[in-house]
């Protein structure tokens, strides 16, 4: 997970048991996942549990990983499941 020296990271998007999505930024996806599924991630998971990753995204820096965060929690729950399905198409209409 690393590229030249440096650690990657990346935008995921969790499917949580009442079927909300959950975004957040790790440079350790594997670890992050895991961290959520034990109730040791954030609030929101904890509360309601997560399914399953629905979606990675690699980024080139931390900064870039929480602007884009940023970006996907003020989508609409439509427009994230554009995105984790990779309709580019309907991404741009919504």
């Amino acid at each position: 997970m690393k590229q030249g020296g440096l650690s990657m990271w990346y935008v995921y998007i969790l499917e949580c048991k009442n079927k909300t999505l959950y975004a957040g930024i790790t440079n350790d996806i594997p670890r992050r996942v895991t961290e959520h599924k034990q109730s040791k991630g954030g609030h929101y998971t904890r509360s309601f549990g997560v399914n399953t990753l629905v979606y990675q995204e690699e980024c080139s820096d931390k900064q870039e990983a929480l602007k884009r965060e940023a970006q996907i929690k003020g989508w609409t729950h439509k427009k994230k499941l554009a995105l984790i399905k990779g309709d580019m198409k309907l991404l741009k209409e919504l």
